[in-house]
């Protein structure tokens, strides 16, 4: 059962994972988190060991899922999300140097880590939907990947409309080439006049609005929709496995910007994973690694950098992780929120912070480091990498200068380097290909449409193409 971040209690409303999947944000607006996480043994652990990619998938997601899908009937679903990665094994982990490993998880249909989780979860969508006979209105917002990922994962599906905000002019060619050549009459790429903090902000209007929620059936499948969050854990235990775990304790360097990779490792430590360090990496935009440094958690101006997708100052998920430091007291999470929107600052929190310094390391790596970090790896390894992978292998590289453990770190490989290819370029000298089935990306005609950074321009739009809402007329 879950709850939301921000209830009030004594007595917190609980849902089931099939409502959680649906609703994507609380009531409330809070983040759905587990009432009581489950904890593996060693030994467990151990015997997951061996597994395919989607066997593993299937056995870590229904540990999160029960009763609303038991494991058998997660595998095929698994099997199906699964099968047409472009890698054997789905996340395969490459050896860089003694120490540092890169996971990578671009293999999926659009060659970025949000495929290891929305595919598997745009087959549960299907399923619930045909359970209870439903359409749902799909709203996200994106910083460059998870929209693509979402939209290739919802397309051509009767049971649901998908509209996917963007900031305009802020995202790389192949990525809003990703999202606006699609052709599908139920996706819709709006290209907003902001940036992703803006759009993230729309999204949660939209959902605040309950005459529009109720209307559309709204359904969100950003980060902030846990289904996603449980997906994403099964390959830290997966790269675990491999490195040796659960005799082995391994560390995870995390590019992030909206902090949902970071928490799914975070889950998969608390799951019973031995996880030695984990460590988040940013750019410049770097809200949380100036927190973990300082105590204090200012929002900033958003600046444009070579790893757009995680261009954000306000970093969502975080919320659960707040849920957890304030001793999941719904109240005081939402009293501090409301006090960082209204004034653009965390209220202190002592004891919180040194908790999250006890469970996180934070470097920041700036896009001249980045670029250092590409053609670095490349010269002494022929590996190409993005710029995203690359905040994660530089941030992996600064913890080890002081570390004291043994442990090998993997820095997650979160893009294929063609999503980037004028960063990758400049680097190493080198312009890597888009992969055969996007051969022709560039040449595909685009849809889309510009909006202002307008709450009700944008919920107009989306009222007057809503397949659910021409029905209902």
């Amino acid at each position: 059962m879950y709850l939301s971040t921000r209830d009030p209690g004594p007595v917190p409303v609980t849902f089931s994972f099939e409502d959680v999947l649906l609703a994507g944000l609380a009531q409330d607006g809070g983040l759905f988190v587990p009432a009581r996480l489950p904890v593996l043994a060693g030994a467990e652990i151990g015997a997951l060991a061996g597994l395919r990619y989607a066997e593993l998938a299937a056995r870590i997601v229904a540990l999160f899922a029960e009763p609303s899908f038991a494991e058998p009937a997660l595998r095929p679903l698994a099997e199906a999300a699964y099968r047409d990665f472009r890698h054997a094994a789905v996340t395969p982990l490459v050896q860089l140097d003694e120490r540092v490993w890169l996971l990578e998880l671009f293999h999926g249909p659009t060659l970025a880590f949000k495929d290891l989780a929305l595919q598997l979860v745009g087959r549960l969508f299907d399923t619930v939907l045909a359970r209870r006979g439903e359409h749902v209105t799909v709203i996200g917002a994106t910083s460059g990947d998870t929209g693509s990922a979402a939209i290739e994962a919802c397309r051509d599906r009767d049971a649901l409309d998908i509209f996917i905000l963007y900031p305009h002019g802020r995202v790389s060619e192949v990525q809003r080439r990703q999202m606006t050549t699609v052709e599908a009459p139920n996706v819709h790429a709006l290209a907003i006049e902001g940036t992703f903090d803006d759009c993230q902000d729309l999204v949660k209007g939209l959902f605040g609005d309950a005459g529009l929620r109720r209307d559309l059936n709204l359904s969100a499948v950003n980060s902030i929709n846990f289904a996603r969050v449980a997906a994403q854990i099964v390959y830290y235990v997966a790269a675990g496995l491999a490195l040796g775990a659960p005799d082995r304790a391994v560390s995870f360097s995390v590019p992030t910007g909206n902090f949902g990779n970071v928490y799914a490792c975070h889950l998969a430590r608390r799951l019973g994973l031995p996880i030695a360090r984990l460590v988040i990496g940013t750019n410049a935009n770097d809200i949380l690694t100036r927190y973990l440094a300082t105590g204090e958690m200012t929002i900033a101006p958003v600046v444009a950098s070579l790893s757009p997708s995680m261009d954000i100052q306000v970093s969502s998920n975080f919320e659960r992780l707040l849920f957890e430091l304030k001793d999941r007291d719904g109240a005081a999470v939402a009293a501090a929120l409301r006090e960082f929107r209204r004034g653009g600052r965390l209220p202190a929190d002592a004891a919180g912070w040194a908790r999250a310094r006890r469970l996180f390391a934070g470097h920041r790596v700036d896009d001249a480091e980045t670029m250092k970090t590409i053609g670095e790896t490349y010269r002494r390894t022929g590996v190409l990498i993005d710029p995203h992978s690359a905040v994660g292998v530089a941030a992996a590289r600064a913890e080890l200068a002081g570390a004291g453990d043994a442990a090998p770190i993997v820095a997650l490989g979160c893009a294929h380097p063609a999503k980037f290819p004028d960063a990758v370029e400049r680097a190493t000298g080198i312009r890597p290909a888009l992969p055969a089935a996007l051969h022709d990306l560039i040449e595909r005609r685009e849809r889309m449409t510009v909006l202002p950074n307008d709450l009700a321009a944008v919920s107009s739009f989306i009222r007057a193409r809503a397949r659910r809402t021409m029905r209902a007329a």
